[in-house]
């Protein structure tokens, strides 16, 4: 748990074998819940570098899960946050969601929702070029915690950049998906979650128009 071991870990994590990153991440891991834990341990750029390098590594994709198991409690403390959106975090893990088995989509939309919290956070989720339609993608397509994190980045995202965020996600099927959800048997948060977030997508549309948007049959509108 001193920081001097730590840092030397995080090297080992960088310049290792993949076996002896893998070893790495799953050590850091066992220190953060270990009771006399502390976030200061965990808030270094290179090690959240050597994290989102093991996560995009399309040769070794046995460090994927680990680093996103890491990556997941860590974003929990707002300094860590901070960081992985300086180091340039937030695209490359978007730009990763298609390619991760189910859990590990969970813990990246977790990292992505978590990030979320901040303004700082926000901007960047907001400004990555492919937010909106991956995590539209995802909506009522894997778990019901999936959807829910997707769920709340959109809310931040069109709620952050109404009139830039909305009308996009709508173009890529949205508010179809939203209706999905809410004719779901999921969690009533969810529905709700969803209702809200249609009504604010709706307001850039004429009525007509958005009821088209939602691809309902006749007979449902």
């Amino acid at each position: 748990m001193q920081p001097a071991k730590v840092s030397l870990i995080v090297d080992m994590l960088n310049d290792g074998s993949n076996e002896t990153k893998v070893n790495c991440v799953r050590l850091i891991r066992g220190l953060v819940e270990e009771k006399g834990f502390r976030p200061e341990l965990v808030s270094s750029h290179s090690l959240l570098v050597g994290l989102i390098r093991l996560v995009k590594d399309k040769r070794h994709r046995n460090g994927v899960s680990p680093a996103l198991g890491l990556l997941k409690p860590i974003s929990a403390h707002k300094q860590v946050r901070s960081l992985m959106v300086r180091v340039g975090a937030v695209p490359q893990l978007v730009d990763i969601l298609p390619s991760l088995d189910p859990d590990c989509l969970e813990s990246a939309l977790f990292v992505l929702d978590a990030l979320c919290s901040d303004m700082e956070g926000r901007v960047a989720v907001k400004d990555s070029a492919n937010t909106i339609p991956y995590t539209v993608k995802v909506l009522m397509r894997v778990t019901e915690s999936c959807t829910n994190h997707a769920l709340s980045i959109l809310w931040s995202v069109c709620k952050l950049a109404p009139e830039e965020c909305s009308p996009l996600a709508v173009e890529v099927g949205l508010a179809a998906k939203l209706l999905l959800v809410i004719q779901s048997g999921c969690d009533p948060a969810l529905k709700q979650r969803s209702a809200e977030l249609l009504k604010l997508c709706s307001l850039h549309y004429s009525d007509t128009m958005f009821i088209s948007k939602c691809k309902l049959t006749r007979t449902i509108q």
